[in-house]
């Protein structure tokens, strides 16, 4: 990831930006209202769980919190790059939203309806489709359970403008569209309002600052994971040598990979490099402690 990205040159389809967009409520129900295809009277967004940053959140969320007046909810989330198991990550999302409902007294025979919605940049499910909608169904009967839950994963590489609405084809395109294309008119009056709201994003010093900050914190979460990375990596090493010597004490495998200290590990593995025996190296690895 480029380290010295600027708030201006942000796509929609960028995490922050689409996140700041987003919690707009009016284009958040614009949006909702073309993915599942029903008009819906109103929408109130979770902005304590829909974060554009959050400092004291040991992770950055970016995905869209939503509820409508029949109670149902929404998950909305951007996805740029093609991952594998997005079906379990679906299956993740409403768990949690039923849990937390659930945790505030809700029965679950009174559970609403809850959407999780992935706008895609890539096709999921290689059928050239722009929208695939998943409920659950029986497998021998086809009828539906009836349980609320719905996927759908929009995608911005469909060819089946005939089957989706024009408004949703619009929007997808203008999701897939480089810098210089996002800007252009798309004879749509929602894509249109999208780009009003990225054009004030871009020019708010206060959501510059944000911006900043958020790359600031994601910085260190990446730092930190390469650290955490190395340190494992040579713990990992350092048993491979042990174990070529003979049976590693679980005693003693727990305390290689519990170490944090690079210098403490470097020496171990310089200690297991010589050593001619696990018990040898248990014995000599006590005096790098003391």
């Amino acid at each position: 990831m480029n380290q010295n990205r600027k708030l201006a040159q942000l796509m929609f389809k960028d995490n922050f930006m689409f996140g700041a967009v987003m919690v707009n409520e009016e284009i958040c129900q614009d949006f909702l209202e073309l993915a599942v295809g029903f008009p819906i009277e109103r929408v109130e967004i979770s902005k304590e769980k829909s974060m554009i940053y959050h400092p004291e959140y040991h992770g950055i969320r970016l995905d869209i919190i939503a509820r409508d007046e029949k109670r149902t909810h929404y998950n909305v989330e951007m996805q740029v790059a093609k991952r594998p198991h997005l079906g379990k990550r679906a299956r993740y999302y409403h768990s949690q939203m039923d849990m937390e409902l659930l945790l505030t007294g809700e029965d679950y025979a009174a559970l609403p309806a809850s959407y999780v919605i992935f706008i895609c940049d890539f096709d999921p499910f290689s059928s050239k489709k722009y929208r695939y909608t998943f409920q659950n169904i029986c497998a021998e009967t086809g009828r539906p359970m009836n349980d609320g839950s719905t996927v759908i994963f929009l995608s911005t590489c469909g060819e089946n403008e005939a089957e989706v609405p024009e408004g949703l084809v619009h929007f997808l395109k203008f999701v897939k569209a480089d810098l210089a294309d996002s800007i252009q008119d798309y004879q749509d009056s929602f894509v249109r309002k999208i780009q009003e709201s990225m054009a004030r994003i871009k020019s708010s010093r206060e959501m510059e600052e944000r911006f900043m900050l958020l790359e600031e914190l994601l910085r260190e979460e990446r730092a930190e994971g390469e650290a955490k990375g190395l340190v494992r990596g040579k713990a990992e090493d350092i048993l491979l040598l042990l174990e070529d010597l003979g049976s590693v004490p679980d005693g003693l495998r727990e305390k290689i990979l519990e170490e944090q200290d690079m210098d403490i590990l470097s020496k171990y593995l310089k200690l297991a490099a010589h050593a001619e025996s696990v018990q040898e190296f248990a014995d000599k690895a006590k005096n790098i402690i003391n």
